[in-house]
């Protein structure tokens, strides 16, 4: 168990905006930063992560939390792992056991997959460095491609024996499940048999973004031609080939540097390239580009750069992936080598310097690569220039940007020289057609806007004041609730000839008494029940605590109640879009006083009330004429008495403060 010292040294060390920033594309915003959603499909930047308050926020899914909730959510790490994650990324010493054999039968089917794939690459590597075996078969292989000692420790490099159920055996020995072991793909049960999956083959791990093992890619070395030369893991609960890159956790970093990703097709492609220096490359793995790996790429740049030897079925697959990629909205370009070459024989005889220098001035845009690569094709066939024409079109109709689309008609209209109006009516044609074979998803889509808009239009027309002012009162509590202010009393006193006049105290009291002790005063309940239960949690927080620690509170919250935190607190970042004042719901600015916004807030939540109370004496005698109406008449004039005081009163507090 992590001690609490550990714990508290993590979140005092640890940086959201640092740690989110290895996953998601970050550009700052003023204060905050902000990216593409990691939890959903969007074009436009609906996360934000605030350094300040040291959380983040996906307005789009709506969750949020702190730098550990983002691992959890993201990663779907367990807390601990999280802890273990964050201490291990700042170098911070924290004491772990290992897991005894009644751990390991708890631990839960997912993490049990993840701890079987993580033994795995350990057994693995160090049968490549240790055994006679991996060190004469394995070890020699990764020596001929070029590999050095460092490059095949950095990236798990490892052998599996021709035994042909060696590692089976060993993982047996150490208390792990043969079901594991099956469901992640690593040994073939049949009947009362079971054996290797991967027996003797070379091993490359495969690990998601944040360096967890998803599974292996395996290749043969023996002439057996009934094998396939390269084995993957097959799909499971936490390998699905289609949403994993090769290399992505390695080249994250070099990624949203660069601002650019080189696109490969294998494992010794992307292996090579980082010997080399060239850290920002992934690899597909051998399979057909998707648009969740596409995505992937996408959370670190806008930008992907094809990388791809000259042969024709690895072009064509480069066309077939790029329309994908210009889907997505990101720009791209491809590069081929030399006859004879590949991403890891080029980089194997060539310098840093010459490598750059090949990839910049041989990388063309798709327009210029697909032209130049059917043109060659079409061999002066009027017929196939005009399927030439077209196929490039289509690539066009894919980009979502209209602007981008413009741009390229008119670069393939002076490529191609053709009529400019010719390719945007086939241009137009097309995206017709995409919308008319879209249809029934785009009227669910427009419907959906149509219900959002009308909610949007009913909430701008009439605002739910009570909810708008208690997550006021939430606010300031999270922003302000340990701070000390001076705040003004008014009290009553007698004067020397007998009147009864208000007299204005200035006393010092924490955010969370004044609110405390102002609806006490009035016998106010939150009438939200997340508010409330929130509110009571804050009180009771603050009265046991010296120091408000954000990220310690949310650990202890429900996820419901730490999804309202956290959304209550990225809100203010949207708070000039709306004219709350003229709707007497106050939003702190910074030339106003703590004190000031508090007392404006809550003297707000008491005029409300007495207009609520008002409205229904009147309700109840609309309702029951028999209620006798001279004394809903007095009651009703005594409230007013009392608006018109605390309408006074907020403008003494302006007058005051200003």
């Amino acid at each position: 168990m992590i001690t609490r010292e550990t714990i508290d040294k993590v979140f005092e060390t640890a940086r959201v905006e640092e740690v989110i920033g290895d996953f998601v594309q970050l550009k700052r915003a003023g204060s905050n930063y902000k990216g593409l959603s990691p939890f959903s499909d969007e074009r436009s930047p609906s996360f934000m992560v605030s350094p300040v308050k040291q959380i983040w926020k996906d307005f789009s899914s709506g969750k949020g939390g702190s730098v550990v909730t983002f691992l959890m959510e993201h990663e779907h790490f367990t807390y601990p792992e999280a802890i273990r994650f964050l201490a291990k990324k700042y170098n911070i010493e924290i004491e772990e056991t290992e897991l005894s054999q009644d751990e390991k039968i708890e631990a839960n089917e997912k993490e049990s997959m993840y701890l079987v794939s993580e033994f795995a690459k350990t057994y693995f590597h160090e049968t490549l460095l240790n055994s006679e075996e991996g060190k004469a078969i394995g070890l020699s292989y990764f020596k001929e491609r070029g590999f050095t000692s460092e490059t095949i420790t950095k990236f798990g490099l490892g052998y599996s024996p021709e035994t042909w159920d060696a590692f089976t055996k060993e993982a047996l020995s150490k208390g792990y499940q043969l079901d594991y072991l099956e469901k992640v793909g690593l040994t073939i049960v049949k009947e009362d048999k079971q054996f290797d999956r991967f027996k003797g083959r070379v091993m490359f791990p495969i690990q998601s973004l944040s360096g967890r093992n998803l599974g292996f890619g395996g290749r043969i070395l023996n002439n057996d031609k009934k094998a396939a030369k390269y084995l993957n893991s097959p799909e499971s609960e936490i390998y699905h080939k289609s949403k994993v890159l090769y290399g992505i956790f390695h080249a994250k970093q070099a990624i949203a540097k660069q601002n650019n990703c080189y696109l490969v097709e294998g494992y010794t492609d992307v292996i090579q390239l980082h010997q080399a220096g060239i850290e920002n490359v992934v690899a597909s793995s051998g399979t057909a580009l998707t648009p969740d790996q596409i995505r992937l790429v996408n959370r670190l740049t806008k930008n992907i750069t094809v990388l791809f030897d000259g042969d024709a079925a690895g072009l064509r697959a480069s066309i077939r992936g790029i329309d994908l990629i210009l889907e997505e909205g990101m720009n791209v370009k491809v590069c081929t080598f030399p006859d004879g070459d590949d991403p890891d024989s080029f980089a194997r005889k060539n310098s840093y310097e010459d490598l750059i220098y090949y990839l910049e001035n041989n990388a063309k845009d798709f327009i210029q690569f697909k032209a130049s690569l059917l043109m060659n094709e079409a061999n002066n066939d009027p017929i196939k220039k005009a399927d030439l024409i077209r196929d490039m079109v289509v690539s066009i109709s894919k980009i979502p940007d209209r602007i981008k689309r413009e741009v390229y008609i008119q670069e393939c209209a002076r490529i191609m020289d053709i009529s400019e109006q010719v390719l945007q009516n086939t241009l137009a044609q097309l995206v017709q057609k995409d919308i008319a074979e879209a249809g029934k998803k785009l009227k669910l889509e427009q419907k959906s806007f149509e219900v959002v808009r009308d909610d949007v239009t009913i909430a701008n027309e009439k605002i739910n004041i009570i909810y708008e002012l208690e997550r006021k009162i939430i606010e300031m509590l999270l922003l302000y609730g340990s701070k000390e202010e001076d705040f003004e009393d008014i009290l009553l006193k007698t004067n020397e000839e007998g009147e009864t006049v208000e007299f204005l105290e200035v006393n010092n009291y924490k955010v969370f008494e004044r609110i405390y002790l102002s609806l006490q005063e009035d016998e106010v309940e939150l009438a939200n029940p997340l508010f409330r239960s929130i509110y009571n949690g804050l009180i009771t927080y603050f009265n046991n605590a010296e120091v408000f620690n954000i990220e310690h509170y949310l650990m202890q919250l429900s996820s419901d109640d730490a999804q309202i935190v956290t959304d209550i607190l990225m809100q203010e970042e949207r708070e000039s879009l709306h004219n709350w004042e003229t709707k007497h719901i106050y939003v702190k600015h910074k030339e106003q006083s703590i004190s000031q916004y508090v007392t404006e807030t809550i003297v707000s939540l008491r005029e409300y009330l007495i207009n609520k109370l008002i409205g229904d004496l009147m309700n109840d005698y609309a309702n029951n004429p028999e209620v006798d109406l001279e004394e809903i008449k007095a009651t009703v004039n005594d409230y007013n008495k009392l608006k018109v005081n605390l309408t006074n009163r907020i403008g003494r507090i302006r007058s005051t403060y200003n």
